[in-house]
């Protein structure tokens, strides 16, 4: 089913996150006459002058709304969705991190799991939604041997909480579209990265500690691939797919068949993590983030695999080149090289 967006009210949870601000700012841009309602906590799970970043770049803009609230909370989540009758959800908003949910698995259940239960919940008593676009993760496959990975593959392995709350998202999502005929996607999301990223990811947390002398650990002895996938195609697939929802049909049963579809994010293409590191350290010479004479060997420290991490994610992207005639393909060297110019001007450097 086709939507068009002109004129339609779209709120975006996880509006001052990494992937929420860039979709944001690409719908004010592009599109005439719409709302973008954003909803963020504002937590300190991470720099918050990251997010106040973000949103200021969408100060002063007569189509954009901002509501600090959380998603956990209920009577939030009702009154702004009453306010505002959006024709679109798309919800970004998660507590993110692999490794940080076997130290805090609380905020895992009170924000992925009760946060999206309150937006599905409000999401059904909103009458004429067209549109539920959610973020699931490559994580979500576990321990899954088979690469690359498809939508097809059964995910009933997953290695940490937060990959569980994932896929708990994805059975919520599905159980609400066939109850409810709400059309439904979820995007399985790969190790996305890019300027005014999230410090807790490899590439962030690696020019962190190389500029400030620290060592850094590449687990798995450096033996682990991962599906890098820039922001700036992230967001062009989800601006499309959020125009494009799932077809609503009547079964044998005469009960709706769920309007419902899952699709990997990913570049389709599975880099190696020394190669990954080699390039980040290059474009960090390059940007002047780091001297020319910078002795990368003594802070690089290989370990073991840590719990939760998975050796390989790899994302097979047919369905999404056969729906949508895209495919994220910015290559890792002009992804990293953004970034560290990015990093080289945000930080003064």
């Amino acid at each position: 089913m086709d939507i068009k967006i002109e004129d339609k009210t779209i709120l975006v949870t996880g509006a001052a996150g990494f992937i929420g601000g860039a979709l944001c700012r690409k719908l004010i841009e592009t599109f005439n006459n719409i709302l973008v309602v954003g909803i963020d906590s504002m937590n300190d799970y991470y720099d918050v002058r990251l997010k106040e970043e973000r949103l200021r770049m969408l100060e002063g803009r007569s189509s954009f709304v901002f509501k600090r609230g959380n998603i956990a909370d209920k009577s939030f989540v009702d009154s702004t969705f009453a306010e505002y009758k959006p024709d679109i959800v798309v919800n970004l908003a998660a507590q993110a991190g692999v490794r940080y949910s076997i130290t805090n698995p609380d905020s895992y259940i009170e924000s992925n799991i009760i946060g999206f239960y309150n937006i599905l919940e409000a999401c059904r008593h909103t009458p004429g939604l067209e549109h539920l676009v959610f973020a699931s993760s490559s994580s979500v496959y576990g321990s899954n041997r088979k690469i690359p990975y498809s939508t097809d593959d059964k995910v009933d392995n997953p290695v940490s909480l937060y990959a569980a709350t994932k896929k708990s998202n994805e059975l919520m999502a599905h159980a609400y579209a066939k109850l409810y005929d709400i059309p439904s996607t979820g995007l399985r999301f790969f190790t996305v990265y890019g300027p005014l990223g999230r410090p807790d990811m490899a590439y962030f947390g690696f020019t962190d500690k190389l500029r400030a002398g620290k060592t850094i650990q590449i687990f798995n002895y450096g033996n682990c691939r991962r599906d890098f996938t820039y922001v700036d195609d992230v967001v062009e697939c989800v601006v499309r797919i959020i125009r494009k929802a799932p077809d609503k049909k009547t079964g044998e049963d005469g009960l709706p068949i769920p309007p419902y579809y899952i699709y990997n994010v990913g570049n389709n293409s599975s880099e190696n993590l020394l190669d990954f590191v080699t390039i980040l350290q290059e474009e960090l010479v390059r940007a002047g983030v780091l001297p020319l004479d910078y002795d990368f060997e003594s802070h690089k420290q290989l370990m073991p695999m840590q719990p939760g991490d998975v050796p390989v994610t790899y994302a097979d992207v047919e369905p999404l080149m056969r729906d949508f005639g895209f495919k994220p393909s910015t290559s890792l060297r002009d992804g990293i090289r953004a970034f560290a110019e990015w990093y080289a001007k945000f930080y003064s450097i």
